[in-house]
């Protein structure tokens, strides 16, 4: 079956399907990652574990995770969102949930750990492709949006983990958690998350659907994956975001003892991950607005040399220091408005999930090595201070990845936003013209972006 019919028009707003993204993925993966340290003491006392073996789990997940993208990018573009985004985050809460009920055994411990990852998987990247789908001309704002909402999960988290702990114990914590992650997302997303002309025969979408007496296509522009993969360009983005993954994820893991060294108490120390938070926050909403504006291949360099800079004065006093890692942490929330922007813009939406899937697995396994580039340099020199000269020169290549990486092959359809929000179907019509190379990149009547 080819098509289906499309029921009555409604305008809908595209920022409540940001909002709904955002607010789901907040309980998702990043509220296992952000509050795994605030159970390590917990879980050590009770399970006789080591602190290797708990902080292990961070890294069971991150390679459950990459497994999962693998997964997942396969089925994104061929599946309606929603039949994807519910079983994720259904099974994503019930294996967190689970790890409170593993016995003290290390190996079983670590299985929930992995699905955890695993299942988390399923819980971005579709939900990231109905956000993209929606906007155009403010696409990098609304992913900055989405992905600032996420961080301020991930701040609170802790926070919500903290008293659970405290109020029930780690295990019952974990299961209370989970019970909120399901709840949080599953209604956000049968709400509010709905992909733009997204027609489907039980899940898996059509490329035609019927509006009144005409039949609409509902082909998108860009490459396949197999021609993505032919390009410099995917390959600039996939390895210079990643080095930026490297060094800003090393720097983050290792900011405290780095900073206690070099002469601050463990507190202020401490403080300066509230820097870097509150820093990452403000740079995945104003790099948004800012790479909407400006071009990506001109704003990727500037912001990913911006934390040389911070390495550069990142010394006591604390002013000076937190200085210094605001400008990492800025660098580090744009990059999130980079990934999906430049992927958009050079490879189109075609293939979108597929494309985008293998590029943050890389950079997940990016940002394992990178703490681990810092910890040996520590080990086998006694000190971060040689490392670093190696972590610019790693900023400096990326940098160099990104501005080459030319001009937009998929630019901005001026005033699609307002014509998607005005009538989906219509702005369905625009994208498939432009796949079959008749449309031009601008909606009739509309003088100028909006």
């Amino acid at each position: 079956m080819s098509s289906v019919p499309r029921p009555a028009a409604r305008p809908r707003s595209p920022w409540w399907v940001v909002v709904g993204a955002g607010t789901a993925n907040a309980v998702g993966p990043q509220l296992y990652l952000a509050t795994t340290g605030v159970f390590v003491l917990p879980i050590v006392e009770d399970t006789g574990f080591s602190r290797t073996t708990v902080t292990g789990a961070y890294s069971v997940a991150a390679v459950g995770m990459v497994i999962g993208l693998i997964v997942v990018s396969r089925l994104v573009d061929r599946y309606a969102a929603r039949y994807i985004l519910v079983p994720s985050f259904v099974l994503f809460a019930a294996s967190m949930a689970t790890i409170g009920l593993t016995p003290p055994v290390e190996a079983v411990y670590f299985v929930p750990c992995f699905l955890v990852g695993f299942f988390g998987a399923g819980t971005a990247v579709p939900a990231t492709r109905v956000v993209v789908g929606w906007f155009d001309n403010n696409r990098a704002l609304a992913v900055g949006v989405v992905t600032g909402i996420i961080g301020l999960g991930a701040a609170l988290g802790p926070v919500l983990a903290g008293a659970l702990i405290d109020s029930v114990g780690w295990r019952q914590a974990y299961a209370a958690m989970g019970l909120v992650a399901a709840l949080v997302s599953v209604t956000m997303i049968a709400l509010f998350v709905q992909g733009r002309a997204e027609r489907h025969v039980r899940g898996r979408l059509v490329a035609e659907t019927q509006a009144g007496d005409r039949d609409v296509r509902l082909e998108l522009p860009g490459l396949t994956f197999a021609e993505a993969l032919r390009t410099r360009q995917f390959w600039g983005i996939a390895l210079g975001l990643g080095m930026v993954g490297v060094v800003v994820v090393g720097l983050q893991v290792h900011l405290v003892p780095m900073m206690t060294d070099r002469g601050l108490s463990a507190d202020q120390a401490a403080q300066l991950l509230v820097v870097f938070g509150l820093a990452s926050l403000v740079g995945r909403v104003l790099g948004g607005i800012v790479i909407d504006r400006v071009h990506g291949a001109i704003v990727g360099p500037v912001v990913m040399l911006a934390p040389i800079v911070g390495m550069l004065f990142l010394y006591p006093p604390f002013p000076t220091a937190a200085v210094a890692v605001a400008f990492i942490g800025i660098a580090f929330g744009i990059e999130g408005d980079l990934l999906a922007l430049l992927i958009t813009r050079y490879l189109g939406m075609r293939s979108f999930g597929q494309i985008v899937g293998p590029v943050q697995a890389v950079f997940i396994l990016g940002s394992a090595f990178g703490p681990l580039l810092l910890g040996l340099g520590y080990d086998e020199l006694g000190s971060y201070d040689p490392v670093i000269p190696v972590l610019m020169g790693v900023l400096v290549t990326g940098a160099v990845l990104i501005g080459t990486l030319g001009p937009y092959v998929y630019p901005a359809v001026r005033g699609f936003d307002r014509l998607a929000a005005r009538d989906e179907l219509a702005a369905a019509e625009v994208l498939s013209d432009l796949a079959g190379g008749e449309g031009e990149r601008v909606v009739p009547g509309v003088r100028q972006a909006s």
